[in-house]
């Protein structure tokens, strides 16, 4: 089975040498098993021309002669298509059909020659008056065989749908225990189609011991399958069994494991038991036949796209059932409550998913590669590199503030502002209620004035205090004869309370996760997880952050968090070391660890920051990312210049190549601070980005706002908008007031009620 042949819609054919290592990628879509496709009658198309004497006696010498060219082959191939259409009853104008069909005549333009191109384009007419002429003669005899493997939980009717297939009992069943205890080869022909499935024992549920009993039955299947890989891979899953609490991801994780990713391009997924009763919906009304199958197809894709970490996947669904009391049409043939015969249509797909493989290996599009896991390591995103790189890194130091901040609050002038204000009563409750309403706002207006000079005070003489401290420990160090003698350590400092997200606990235990900082420069908390329903197993992981000065003007910081369950870790760190000239520059390197699955990624990068004029700052930046024995190298550039205290441009401009890969680009940042700065975080920003990836240029803009819609009330404003036509606007308001509060929640109340009244409606009349 080729790696590298899949089942989306789009075609993967590059042009290029003929050791590309693309594929001719499957036509069904995702959603094909809620369709029809085409008229399932025996009737031929009435445009079939008819072919002439010297092409039938041109395809047969083509046929028997000792060496047969490649367009030959694939026409040879074309003939035994059309011919088992014929047989299946299936229309030669069926969608499906006609996609095949497209696929491989694109893939054969690709790979003729310029003086086959005419060639190529009369190959699709004469092969199907060539397989119209052989059925009718019944020479000569048609050789086409498929291998099948079977795969899914014990239980879900994967030997019975063999039987149903071969229209037998070939193997035998057992609807309270397993049938199948060993893997076994079930040989048969249906409508001259020589089909062999490989039926294997049953899985059984993930948990700790079944998934050891699991392993071991996937390895002996690869053993089995080595010497003569499958066409189709067939995964059975039980449509009545899936529903919102479907949990079978880590078994569809060890079958990626075993396997590889691969398996998953040329799967078809398969849901029996399709004519059980649908289970009702969360309302009480029972689910549209249509709705519930879509719902649990994109279910499965999800799970499988998680676990082969590509989006683009889409296995194909079937419907399937096996029940002796299944409805049938008037030929016999089982049929499903959407109308759909699945025996023919899991033929069908069967068939085309053998020819489009014929074709890769006739074509060469790949070389052979057996089921294994896949060769191909993931490959990280270039973009998110890039932006990665470009990101502004703030050097820390030991005081705890921003630079930028320190700077602001430092060069203020007006510090006696606050002192010099004249005594003000506060009024309580009762007294400001008698105040008339043009009283009223000059108090609110008043009180708010002296409230931001209050704050904007205490930054200062807490920065002040800082570097006051810093100042005084490095005077006693000096003069210390004894430079051992430790002080005395500082009084513990309680954390506030962490925002544990609301439960079904009677009472609130946020006191469980309270901290004591006993020191400044080391912080430790918890981790709790926003999804979890129970507080006492919510704590999964560790925050902890330090700063620190190993020598004078040399700083040191590091970021990190780790989560631990019972089924994944990860891990993510940020240690950057920094030298901080007082009157020059700063250069600084760090590493960033961060995994991704079982893989790290990690990412050395180094800066220097050139501060020679008063308001404009330059800094250079490299990096260098290692990913799966892979690695990226990355450089920037960066000027920042300042208008005032609240007027700031940023300009970069970054690069970033490795593994045949290239990305480059940069923006603009305008950022305009409120007058309030740092006290309020008042700002517009606007910036514009340009991204060059992979011979596309990609440009888009943002506009962030933050800003006090009164006194009670904050407003955030986030918009963005690129050249392909999309974009996203986001805003988002914050209140005090109660009376605020209630509105809102009475407009969410009447917004539910009114879904839940269309919806209902909705049922009610699919239901009539």
């Amino acid at each position: 089975m080729p790696e590298g042949y899949g089942w989306d819609s789009n075609p993967r054919f590059e042009l290029g040498s003929d050791h590309s290592a693309n594929s001719v990628s499957s036509p069904i879509p995702s959603n094909s098993s809620n369709s029809s496709y085409g008229d399932q009658s025996n009737q031929h198309s009435s445009s079939l021309q008819l072919v002439s004497d010297t092409e039938i006696y041109q395809y047969q010498h083509n046929t028997n002669g000792r060496r047969k060219d490649t367009l030959a082959k694939v026409e040879e191939l074309q003939v035994k298509f059309f011919r088992l259409l014929q047989r299946l009853g299936q229309s030669q104008e069926n969608l499906l059909v006609a996609k095949v069909l497209y696929r491989m005549h694109l893939a054969t333009l690709i790979r003729a020659k310029e003086l086959d191109l005419k060639r190529v384009n009369h190959i699709s007419s004469s092969a199907r008056a060539i397989a119209s002429e052989q059925e009718a003669t019944g020479m000569p005899q048609l050789d086409f065989s498929c291998r099948i493997l079977v795969l899914g939980k014990t239980g879900v009717g994967k030997s019975a749908t063999i039987n149903s297939i071969f229209g037998q009992a070939k193997t035998t069943t057992g609807a309270f225990q397993p049938a199948t205890n060993c893997i076994q080869e079930v040989v048969g022909n249906v409508n001259g189609l020589n089909i062999a499935f490989i039926d294997t024992p049953g899985f059984l549920p993930s948990s700790t011991n079944n998934m050891k009993r699991n392993k071991r039955i996937m390895l002996s299947i690869k053993r089995f399958i080595r010497k003569s890989p499958p066409d189709i891979v067939l995964y059975f899953e039980r449509l009545d069994f899936i529903n919102a609490g479907y949990v079978d991801f880590p078994l569809l994780k060890l079958v990626t494991e075993v396997f590889g990713s691969a398996i998953w391009f040329n799967t078809i997924i398969v849901m029996t038991h399709s004519s059980s009763a649908i289970p009702e919906g969360p309302d009480g009304y029972t689910f549209n036949y249509e709705s519930y199958v879509s719902y649990c197809t994109n279910m499965i894709q999800l799970h499988i796209q998680q676990v082969v970490f590509d989006s683009k996947v889409e296995s194909p669904v079937l419907l399937v059932e096996n029940h002796s009391q299944c409805p049938q049409n008037i030929m016999g043939e089982k049929i499903l409550p959407n109308g759909q015969v699945w025996r023919s249509q899991l033929l069908l797909f069967c068939i085309c998913t053998k020819v489009l493989g014929d074709v890769n290996s006739l074509l060469k599009f790949q070389n052979s590669v057996g089921l294994g896991p896949s060769n191909s390591a993931r490959i990280p995103s270039m973009p998110h590199l890039l932006s990665s790189l470009l990101r502004h890194r703030p050097v820390s130091n030991v005081s705890g503030i921003d630079d930028e901040i320190e700077e602001i609050l430092l060069s203020d002038k007006e510090e006696d502002e606050y002192d010099q204000l004249p005594s003000i009563r506060v009024l309580t409750k009762s007294q400001f209620k008698k105040l008339p309403e043009p009283l009223k706002k000059d108090y609110l207006d008043e009180m708010d004035y002296r409230e931001t000079l209050y704050l904007k005070k205490q930054l200062k003489e807490d920065c002040r205090r800082r570097k006051e401290k810093l100042l005084l420990t490095d005077k006693k160090f000096l003069n210390s004869d004894n430079p051992d003698d430790q002080q005395a350590p500082p009084e513990p400092v309680l954390l506030p309370d962490m925002a544990v997200p609301p439960s079904f606990d009677l009472d609130c235990h946020s006191h469980r996760y309270r901290c004591l900082v006993s020191d400044d420069r080391l912080l430790v908390r918890p981790v709790l997880d926003p999804q979890g329903w129970d507080h006492d197993v919510g704590f999964d992981g560790i925050n902890l952050e330090t700063t620190t000065e190993i020598k004078k003007n040399v700083y040191a910081s590091v970021v990190g968090q780790m989560n631990k369950n019972k089924q994944d870790f990860s891990i993510q760190s940020e240690c950057v070391a920094a030298y901080v000239d007082p009157s020059g520059p700063t250069y600084s390197m760090g590493v960033d660890v961060q995994s991704s699955g079982k893989d790290f990624i990690c990412t050395v990068h180094s800066n220097t920051k050139l501060k020679n004029i008063k308001h404009n700052i330059a800094d250079c930046g490299v990096s260098l990312t290692s990913f799966a024995k892979k690695y990226y190298v990355g450089a920037k550039l960066e000027d920042t210049v300042f208008v005032g205290k609240r007027l700031k441009f940023v300009l970069n401009a970054g690069r970033m190549e490795g593994a045949g890969q290239m990305a480059y680009g940069g923006s603009f940042e305008a950022n305009l601070r409120g007058e309030d700065y740092p006290v309020r975080n008042d700002n517009v920003s606007l910036t514009m980005t340009v991204l060059s990836f992979n011979k596309e240029m990609v440009l888009s803009g943002s506009l962030q706002s933050e800003f006090r819609l009164s006194r009670s009330s904050k407003a955030s404003v986030s918009a963005n908008l690129n050249s392909r036509k999309m974009g996203q606007i986001c805003i988002k308001i914050s209140s005090s007031e109660h009376l605020q509060i209630a509105s809102v929640a009475v407009f969410s109340i009447l917004k539910f009620l009114s879904r839940r009244k269309e919806t209902k409606n909705v049922v009610r009349d699919v239901m009539d």
